[in-house]
């Protein structure tokens, strides 16, 4: 029997050849980690449906930072749970903001850290939606002005890049023009610009106390069956200021970080969101699969379709098992 030339065997036969022919590469400095800020102070409790994440308070932020540091992780992201909410999620843009200090504490106590907010109204209104409401509707373009508002303060506080989520048209425009015009030039704008209604948020809107009182958010975020309409959705975000643009989630979505990343010669961020971390630590619990493999396959596979960086909430374990660099 007649063997071709090429026999692809020959690269996998040990580690290290595999290791020298490997096409993607994972790394700490490809991942970005999410906290979860509440008020309070000496908080570090465990959220159930999220294992091994937890509600930190924020004096307890300088040590998961410095942890993630020493890992070799570049970036975190800040979600906060105010103190009170209302109809106009006016938390989300006080200067005393749970946000705005978390984010002085940080760059305070780990300065080479990047700092990313999320700029939305959801954890801040008491209905629940990422906008203002006008009757049962997100009214979009009142919602603008308070999306620039809440990235001003932010900015204002130290942070490095602003992560608008809402999926209002028109708001990474808006942030940029408030930035720019309160002297905020050089803070970043990462656009969730590809952000689907997607049925896998379930464990982050309970960490966040996030989920709508009413209806869902079907008007606002992407329908699922639609990539054009991404294309779309980045384009626009890129024309009006964005410096990077998001995929989310990012497993079913593969495909979409892959066409959004040979279209734009830009940053192409994902994030592997909650519902995903979830079902891999719940199915290791079970002894279903093996855990660690499963992350880091998925986390691979989001890199391999052209991900420059991905959001998890399993990088600072993901860090260990890479060695921290």
């Amino acid at each position: 029997m007649r063997y071709p030339q090429y026999r692809p065997r020959r690269l996998r036969r040990n580690e290290p050849l595999r290791r020298l022919v490997q096409e993607t590469d994972l790394s700490p400095r490809h991942l970005v980690y999410p906290l979860f800020v509440v008020p309070g102070n000496g908080i570090r409790r465990e959220i159930p449906s999220l294992p091994g994440q937890f509600h930190l308070s924020v004096d307890k932020l300088p040590d998961v930072a410095r942890e993630a540091k020493s890992l070799g992780i570049l970036g975190v992201i800040l979600f906060g749970i105010p103190s009170r909410k209302d109809p106009l999620g006016s938390e989300a843009y006080d200067p005393d903001g749970i946000i705005q200090r978390a984010i002085k504490e940080l760059k305070n106590s780990v300065p080479d850290l990047v700092v990313i907010t999320d700029v939305c109204l959801c954890e801040y209104t008491d209905h629940g939606h990422c906008g203002v409401l006008k009757g049962e509707t997100v009214d979009n373009d009142a919602t603008l002005e308070l999306l620039a508002r809440t990235a001003v303060s932010q900015a204002r506080a130290g942070a490095d890049v602003v992560a608008p989520s809402d999926m209002m048209d028109g708001r990474v425009g808006a942030i940029r023009r408030a930035l720019d015009e309160e002297g905020f030039s050089d803070v970043s704008i990462l656009s969730y610009a590809a952000k689907y209604c997607s049925a896998f948020y379930g464990p982050f809107r309970e960490a966040a106390d996030s989920a709508p009182k009413f209806g869902d958010r079907k008007s606002y975020q992407m329908d699922p069956p639609n990539w054009r309409e991404a294309l779309r959705e980045v384009a626009m975000d890129i024309e009006e200021g964005a410096d990077i643009v998001m995929v989310k989630p990012a497993m079913p979505y593969l495909d979409v970080i892959a066409r959004v990343k040979e279209e734009f010669f830009y940053p192409v961020a994902a994030y592997q969101v909650s519902g995903e971390f979830a079902m891999i630590k719940a199915a290791d619990r079970l002894g279903w699969v093996d855990g660690n493999r499963a992350m880091m396959e998925c986390l691979i596979a989001i890199r391999r379709a052209g991900a420059d960086f991905v959001l998890t909430y399993a990088a600072l374990e993901v860090a260990r098992i890479l060695g921290g660099g």
